[in-house]
């Protein structure tokens, strides 16, 4: 059994920054054999469709489809695993996806214009996509409630088709992920998953239908496969591990803490769980916790691996200080579980989602909350933000020029045009003119 060893970090010492980015480095994606065993994988399904499809599922996910055919889901299917699932369930399924579509309607991008003096119209026109694909994760894990996530804002986007796939390792698949494919009215299901699944969506096959952006989790070979096909398809990012950030002033119950950094690291032992504190004795309680707690865990040598590999426990001075470690950080999920929870936020710039308050936990947001629980990973909340409506949505700039409008940006943009040495452009403009130009 591997021993606990819990990280200590200090932001009051000189070596801290070092130590800090240490501990964040995390680059998988970088794989260089990995990098070509995608490739190939891209490359084959492009070339040889379905063919290469059924290939793949049979080498990776050692089952063996007769055909195509045995790779869709019906309707039908989908209908009977949720006609199966127990009432309680059934009624958390539903109350997940209402919190989830009021959330999202609030994120829905809607087309604007305005009207100038001379009778310009500017504007911009909102539309879905047409189709998208979301990847969930299966075989005998089961996450419903990332089809959920995926599926239900596109759906309020007013996306037309939405594609789902998942795998079935040695055929097994989870009804759960059935059923919330049906309860978030996904359009078809194929039962494919890893880099081939990817590929499928991307270039599209005999059977499986070209898509316009892909979402979703998957392992190390799905988030490749996302990387190398972006710019062929949308994507929404390509994700790293599990991360949690929980900043507390010394007031919570540390077995509430210890807990909400399991909740994290059980996912797996690439997962981050951080604690920052103004208490050194806090810190010193929070590890007497987790290794009292760690026993009654499931997932205990999961969660031993990954505390040990990637997590930590770092004393700050004050919380303002805790606040600028966590935007270097820049976590997928962050906790504020201090007293003026607020307060606090304010000072945040870069996180993905923030859990504010003793009684947040960042479980509740993995669920039924409402907020999208994909989020961006490894320091992308710097620039990135959550799965959300919009990503569902593109817009499109209006114009319409009257003829004193055009008459009017004509001398704006010939000057422009000349200036960098493009006549035509100039041109272009000058015959709209209202008056004869030599």
């Amino acid at each position: 059994m591997t021993e606990l060893v819990l990280r200590r970090l200090d932001a009051t010492k000189s070596d801290f920054e070092a130590e800090l980015a240490s501990l964040l480095a995390w680059d998988e994606s970088s794989d260089a054999e990995i990098h070509d065993r995608v490739n190939h994988i891209l490359v084959e399904v492009r070339r040889r469709g379905d063919a290469a499809v059924l290939d793949f599922t049979r080498q990776f996910d050692h089952f063996t489809p007769a055909g195509m055919f045995d790779l869709e889901l019906t309707a039908d299917a989908l209908r009977a695993a949720w006609d199966g699932l127990s009432a309680e369930m059934a009624h958390a399924l539903e109350n997940a996806a209402q919190r989830i579509r009021a959330y999202a309607e609030h994120q829905k991008l809607q087309s604007w214009r305005y009207t100038e003096g001379d009778g310009t119209i500017l504007g911009q026109k909102v539309t879905p996509l047409d189709r998208v694909g979301i990847y969930v994760p299966g075989g005998k894990a089961a996450y419903p409630s990332s089809v959920l996530m995926n599926a239900i804002p596109a759906h309020v986007a007013d996306v037309p088709e939405i594609i789902m796939v998942t795998p079935s390792p040695a055929g097994e698949l989870n009804p759960l992920v059935l059923a919330a494919a049906h309860l978030a009215g996904v359009t078809r299901v194929f039962r494919i998953g890893g880099a081939q699944a990817v590929a499928a969506l991307a270039y599209g096959t005999e059977t499986i239908p070209r898509v316009d952006k892909i979402v979703g989790p998957g392992n190390i070979y799905v988030a490749m496969a996302k990387k190398l096909v972006f710019g062929q398809v949308g994507i929404d990012m390509v994700a790293g591990p599990s991360e949690i950030l929980v900043i507390c002033d010394g007031e919570t119950d540390p077995d509430w803490i210890a807990m909400d950094l399991f909740s994290q690291a059980e996912h797996d032992e690439d997962a981050q769980s951080i604690l920052i504190s103004t208490s050194p004795a806090y810190l010193d309680a929070i590890e007497s916790s987790i290794r009292r707690l760690l026993p009654t865990m499931e997932r205990a040598d999961v969660i031993r691996k990954s505390l040990s590999g990637r997590g930590a426990l770092i004393a700050v001075p004050d919380l303002d200080v805790a606040a600028e470690v966590a935007n270097h950080i820049a976590p997928e999920h962050l906790e504020l579980s201090v007293a003026d929870p607020e307060g606090l936020a304010g000072k945040i710039r870069n996180a993905g989602a923030i859990f504010m308050g003793r009684h947040t936990a960042e479980a509740l947001g993995d669920y039924c909350a409402g907020p999208n629980h994909v989020l961006p990973t490894s320091s992308t909340a710097r620039f990135s933000s959550p799965l959300g409506v919009y990503d569902f949505q593109k817009r499109s700039s209006l114009i319409f020029c009257t003829p004193e409008g055009s008459d009017t940006l004509a001398k704006t943009a010939s000057v422009l045009a000349r200036g960098e040495g493009l006549t035509a452009h100039a041109r272009s403009a000058e015959y709209r003119r209202l008056e004869t130009n030599d």
